[in-house]
């Protein structure tokens, strides 16, 4: 039992040496020779593997469940770790609702160390990029950490659900994702046809038009395991390139993963069905309707009269960012008056999370 347990420890050291190798090569060299995308001879379009989804529901039928699961890319910081905990909350009290197909949940924890809320939260430890590559831009540990995870994790369902820390789960979520394809959000400043030059560093015209581009990031989506598989190695190396890249890191910003894996996806020939319900984002969206998750990535300020003071810190507000170094504590004042359902919920579901999760803050 020893020997066997010490050849697989060798055996995960060496995929993560090779990996990292791999990593470091891809950053330092041409684009166009490292990029691990489809050649034209590929024939991704007709892969059996992004078939095969739908294979399964011809053969098994369509009342049985197509679970999914659920993964969340964090870091150990006070900011990430808060609001997992919260994401993760949320995600124990719909999991086995009726009309859910949520499987497993894993924390995908790039610190690359062990913290102490591994025993609250299923968590995969991955390694960071090597010292200096993500040249600040700590997102670019994402990718690679869903690489790793992919390569060494044992995930017994056939699709996932990629999220983030900053996401609430607000009722039971099917999957989505049909026929091969993924189920994403579509966000509105992805607009790939209007840096078309750019692009074309990453996506070259033999790929076909640009508007084959999702306007998407990685998250949220739903998608089968397979084509993450092979999305997430590109997806690694775009990300890379693209910030290396001066023109491109200018170009797209605080965004710029998130259009590494828009290309990447396209690279594979993996579409998506976008789909606008998927989540809200207030303060902009106001009603929960038919949507299944809050994003709570902006900013909520508003006065005493219920009026909303965007570019203001206003009389009542809730900000993900006052809580940088400190956990919001429980029992957050509800908005006044007139604040919109999608704010007022929100601030209500952070206070029962917060108020039943042992050991807050």
């Amino acid at each position: 039992m020893g020997c066997g347990n010490s050849f697989y420890s060798l055996l995960i050291a060496f995929s993560v040496a090779l990996i990292t190798y791999n990593i470091i090569i891809s950053a330092n060299a041409p684009i166009k020779q490292e990029l691990p995308g489809p050649s034209r001879s590929s024939r991704l379009s007709v892969d059996p593997i992004i078939q095969m989804p739908l294979e399964r529901s011809r053969r098994f039928g369509s009342d049985k469940k197509r679970l999914f699961h659920t993964a969340v890319t964090a870091s150990d910081s006070v900011y990430n770790t808060w609001q997992c905990r919260i994401m993760y909350y949320w995600f124990n009290k719909f999991k086995d609702a009726p009309g859910s197909e949520m499987g497993g949940f894993t924390r995908i924890l790039h610190s690359g160390r062990p913290d102490k809320f591994m025993d609250e939260i299923p968590t995969f430890v991955a390694q960071p990029l090597p010292s200096g590559m993500d040249q600040g831009y700590i997102v670019l540990n994402r990718p690679w950490a869903f690489v790793q995870w992919l390569q060494q994790a044992n995930i017994q369902e056939d699709y996932i659900l990629m999220a983030e820390p900053d996401h609430i789960i607000v009722k039971p979520i099917p999957n989505l994702s049909k026929d091969g394809l993924g189920k994403a959000f579509p966000f509105f400043y992805i607009e790939p046809k209007k840096y078309e030059t750019t692009i074309r560093k990453y996506f070259p015209a033999d790929n076909g038009q640009v508007t084959n581009i999702d306007p998407i990031g990685n998250s949220p989506v739903i998608l089968p395991k397979e084509s993450l598989k092979k999305i997430a190695p590109t997806w690694m190396n775009v990300s890379l390139a693209m910030k290396k890249d001066p023109e491109t890191d200018k170009a797209f910003g605080w965004v710029l993963e998130m259009y590494a894996y828009a290309v990447a996806s396209a690279l594979h020939v993996v579409g998506n069905i976008l789909h606008k319900d998927f989540m809200i984002q207030p303060p902009w969206d106001t009603e929960i309707g038919s949507k299944f998750i809050i994003h709570y990535t902006y900013g909520c300020d508003y006065d005493m009269k219920g009026q909303l003071t965007y570019g203001k810190i206003g009389e009542w507000r809730f900000d993900k960012r006052s809580y940088v170094t400190v956990a919001p504590p429980r029992n957050l004042t509800l908005p006044p008056p007139g604040v919109p359902e999608s704010v007022v919920t929100l601030v209500k579901m952070v206070n029962e999370a917060t108020a039943n999760i042992p050991n807050w803050g």
